[in-house]
């Protein structure tokens, strides 16, 4: 498990509402959701297809905005910031790791970690990419496209291109999900070992309870609220 530093919260929201649709279309996805999440902690967002979970992480990296309700992340009052302010905010801040892995076709693995990084103005970008890469296994794969990579390299390229900013907060949701079930638990080890490593908040959005198990505290969500928020027994001394 990972220790829970007492530095300021990676993450506070108070009754955080999302609305989608007007009027008589509106459909209410998040129905206002509390979370405090401590700088350090590993956490899963569980619950089943349409519980609101990957709305949340929407809402808490700043891709969509709440509706109402009160954010903020890594230090930064997400609730009161315009979409352009959100997008300058969240460089440097927030990692984030899909299913679906989202990498550039026409990029090498070393050009896809390095682009963010360019164009956060790193002059180091391109050595970075390339260390970030070999700290995943991947590196003797730094000139080869995704067409050219497995998908759990792929997803491997993904983690090094989320975590090479050092960001203090990394968001995966589903990170497992495009993967046979050996190559989505090397993922799952080699995200945890990581995250370890450079000391980031990690929040899995996941539906798989065995993964959820393996992070500090679960929270279950159920409706577009907070059904349990349970943390994990310490250690035995």
């Amino acid at each position: 498990m990972a220790s829970v530093e007492t530095a300021s919260p990676a993450i506070e929201a108070q009754a955080l509402r999302l609305t989608l649709g007007a009027g008589a279309a509106a459909v209410e996805i998040l129905r206002g959701v509390d979370i405090h999440v401590p700088s350090g902690q590993v956490l899963a967002l569980l619950g089943p297809s349409g519980s609101g979970k990957s709305s949340l992480m929407s809402v808490l990296t700043g891709l969509e905005r709440a509706s109402g309700g009160s954010l903020t992340v890594a230090g930064a009052d997400f609730s009161t910031l315009g979409e352009d302010e959100l997008a300058r905010a969240r460089r440097g801040r927030i990692g984030i790791v899909l299913q679906a892995f989202h990498l550039l076709p026409t990029m090498t693995a070393q050009e896809n970690v390095a682009t963010p990084l360019e164009l956060a103005g790193r002059a180091d970008a391109w050595e970075r990419a390339a260390e970030e890469l070999a700290a995943v296994g991947l590196g003797h794969r730094l000139g080869h496209y995704p067409a050219q990579l497995s998908g759990g390299e792929q997803q491997r390229v993904a983690i090094a291109r989320a975590i090479a900013p050092r960001p203090p907060l990394l968001f995966a949701d589903e990170p497992t999900g495009n993967l046979d079930a050996a190559t989505g638990a090397a993922i799952v080890d080699l995200l945890f070992a990581r995250r370890a490593e450079t000391g980031s908040t990690l929040v899995i959005i996941t539906h798989d309870e065995g993964l959820a198990a393996r992070c500090d505290r679960v929270v279950t969500l159920r409706d577009g609220q907070i059904a349990s928020d349970d943390m994990a027994p310490a250690p035995a001394a």
